[in-house]
């Protein structure tokens, strides 16, 4: 990773109030960063380290403000997708599910018949982990089951981000259960390259997700993470090294999965931001 990565984010559109000291950490920060030959673990490391320290270096953008920032070309990019499905824009609700391996995120909104339409997907550009749960903290797992969007983050450091309700309530009880303590958290959808846990779609698709997000309401949106579409593969996981309970979550989430017209368009990887080399 090096400086090029940082080139998200775009200061001309934020007025910052800088703390020296706040500054002082994340110069420093990149300097160790592109210094330093990096093991991609080492990399993943410190480029947490520098995106936890800069998030005390932007601006205290509102929801509203962010919203009036990009709301209007986003919308441009998005109502025809919803014209070509024939559901009216806003949507009373949406599902946004999340496919691991398949490295996608489809929008999906009521059929008006009680059932559901794909709308679009957009690449994952940024992922980490691989097939299973989230189990606790710094294992670099996005998580799998049935989530909630608890609100937009309009000062993500990667431009802009969606908050996921982990660890949620059936994370915490299996957690007990399990006797597994420091589960983790901040688990975000947000823009930029680089992820580690969460889902980074690039700065272009990120503020759709974002103003549609805002259009219909987050209480509204259901968030579905899933290893692979269940329906038709297999996920590449070995169940003897995972809690008991995750077989039943697959059965669960293959149901879930089942409801949806699932249909990935390569367009989608096509489209995607390239990401930079670490070189």
């Amino acid at each position: 990773m090096n400086k090029r990565n940082f080139q998200e984010i775009n200061f001309k559109k934020r007025s910052a109030a800088i703390d020296w000291r706040s500054a002082l950490a994340v110069i420093s920060s990149v300097i160790v960063l592109i210094a330093l030959p990096q093991s991609p673990p080492l990399s993943n490391l410190i480029a947490d380290s520098v995106l936890s320290l800069t998030e005390q270096f932007h601006s205290d953008l509102t929801v509203a403000e962010t919203v009036k920032l990009y709301g209007k070309d986003a919308r441009a990019r998005i109502v025809p997708f919803f014209k070509q499905a024939k559901v009216p824009y806003p949507p009373s609700k949406l599902t946004f599910l999340s496919l691991k391996q398949e490295r996608v995120l489809i929008v999906f909104a009521p059929d008006g018949n009680g059932g559901w339409k794909q709308i679009n997907g957009y690449y994952v550009v940024g992922t980490s982990g691989k097939a299973g749960p989230k189990l606790k903290e710094g294992d670099l797992q996005i998580p799998e089951g049935f989530y909630r969007i608890t609100g937009l983050y309009p000062n993500s450091i990667a431009h802009l981000g969606l908050r996921i309700n982990y660890p949620n309530a059936q994370d915490k009880l299996r957690a007990k259960n399990d006797k597994r303590t420091k589960l983790g958290g901040d688990i975000l959808i947000h823009g930029s390259y680089w992820s580690t846990g969460c889902l980074a779609m690039g700065n272009a698709a990120i503020e759709e997700i974002y103003i549609m997000a805002n259009d219909v309401g987050c209480n509204n949106i259901r968030m579905i993470f899933a290893p692979c579409d269940l329906r038709t593969t297999k996920p590449d996981i070995d169940f003897k090294k995972q809690p008991d309970w995750v077989p039943i979550l697959y059965r669960d989430l293959t149901t879930e999965l089942k409801l949806y017209p699932i249909k990935i368009d390569p367009q989608w990887q096509s489209k995607a931001p390239a990401k930079p080399t670490d070189d």
